[in-house]
This record gives C-alpha cells, structure tokens and sequence, in this order.
C-alpha cells in the first residue's frame, strides 16, 4: 500500500455512460471526491455506489469547478481526473511506488495522456502521449481560474510518471458538435472580458492555418479518418470562438 495519502478528484455533469469506467480505476485512492453541476442523469447515483463523498455546486468556468474540488478534498495529494479519462493498470502501479516511499521527490507530477477519438486511440503525432500536470500537493500547486482549458500551476521541479491514461474525448460527431460548442462559448466569454480584440485578416486564415498544423505538421494524417475530424474540429473551434466574440460584442450596441 501507498505510505501517502491520495484524494482523487473529479468534476461531472451528466456522464453516466462514462463514469463507472473512470471510477473502477480510482478505487485504490483514499477518498474520491466529486462536484456535480447538478446532473439529470444517474451519475451521481453511480459516484456514491462507489463510495465518492458528492457535492453539488452551479458550473461557472472550469478553473472555479477545480478550485472548489481541490478545497473539499481531505488530502494534500491531489489526482485530477476528469470523467472521461482512464488510468492503466501500469500508470496506477507506478504511482503507488512512488507514494510508498518514505518521502516523495516532487510535489508535482506530469502523467501521460494519450487521445482516444470516436473510438481510435492514436499512436501517431502529439496526442499519443501528452504529458500533463495532474497529480499534485494542493499546498504547493493549484489550478488556475480560467474558465476553459484550466491548468495546474506550479513554478516548482516535477516529476513524470512513465505511464499513460486514456483519454476518450468524443464518441460520436454529435458530441465533438457539442464539446466545440461549449467551450467555445466559455472562451469568448473570457475572451470579451479581457476586451480581447479581433483581426479579420488573420481570422480569414485562421482555419487553413489550423487545419494545416494539426493534419499535417502535427501528424494526425497518420490517424486515419480520426485524425482528420479531429484536424477539422481544432480548426473550425479556433474561429468559432472568435465568431461567438463578435456576437457577443454586437450585442452591445
């Protein structure tokens, strides 16, 4: 058994057909905690079968849901994981040596993730294995307030675990509609807070550019038919955002 103790930590809304997957693979940890925006479907009833304290609290921006997850876990040590994400038997075994040592090297680790897209893991590009800060001790590291694309800040040396967890980031062209959507909303969001402006000029090539870079460069021609849906979606969701800025600042006059 691991000498330190772990707070799993995950945040939901209506992921039924997801959940009990990621849940069967934290059982190991010291407590699982999660904040639900109040979901309509059974998860909640699923995170309680496996013994998760729930709490319920209205979704403002991802950065604010993680900050308030953090501050209701009993632990120091913190693993982030999100409801559609999945660790391996290998990951979990490595990061229980690690937490069996006396003392612990780092206060900051970085686990590898790797992209499973309508249902095709891919081996090829960038997204195979993704490093990202995601086990942490909550008095040295937390997470940052944005409302989408929120990361865990740390200044400090971190570790990085061998190993890698799945991430299952769409099942069907319907939900990649949704998701791109959703956050590109929350960013224009952002985006017109911080009075961000627009260039049309660079808008215009924004999506050839995107689309170019992700297929091409960043090597997602080697993932078959995913990789070019993913490509599209980068791509499309880097003008939307802008798109929905726009709207918003029509509004106002």
């Amino acid at each position: 058994m691991h000498k330190h103790k772990i707070s799993a930590a995950l945040i939901t809304f209506n992921e039924e057909e997801n959940i009990s997957r990621t849940l069967d693979k934290l059982v190991w940890c010291d407590e699982i905690i999660v904040v639900d925006s109040f979901s309509t479907d059974e998860t909640v009833q699923i995170c309680k079968s496996y013994g998760a304290k729930v709490y319920s609290k209205k979704f403002n921006g991802y950065g604010e849901q993680k900050r308030f997850l953090v501050d209701h876990c009993s632990f120091d040590w913190i693993l982030s994981i999100d409801a559609d994400e999945v660790l391996t038997n290998e990951l979990i075994d490595e990061i229980k040596a690690e937490f069996s040592k006396d003392e612990i090297p780092f206060q900051a680790y970085y686990l590898n993730r790797k992209h499973v897209y309508l249902g095709r893991v891919f081996e090829y590009g960038y997204l195979k294995n993704t490093p990202i800060l995601r086990l942490f001790n909550k008095k040295r590291a937390g997470f940052s307030d944005r409302k989408v694309h929120e990361t865990v800040e740390y200044k400090g040396k971190k570790g990085r675990f061998k190993n890698f967890f799945y991430h299952y980031t769409a099942n069907s062209v319907e939900q990649i509609n949704q998701k791109k959507n959703r956050y590109a909303s929350l960013v224009s969001e952002e985006y017109f807070r911080k009075n961000k402006r627009v260039n049309l000029f660079i808008l215009i090539f924004k999506y050839p550019y995107t689309f170019f870079k992700e297929y091409f460069i960043r090597g997602n021609i080697l993932n078959g038919y995913e990789g070019y849906v993913w490509s599209t979606y980068i791509a499309e969701y880097s003008v939307l955002k802008y798109l929905k800025l726009i709207e918003r600042r029509k509004k106002l006059r």
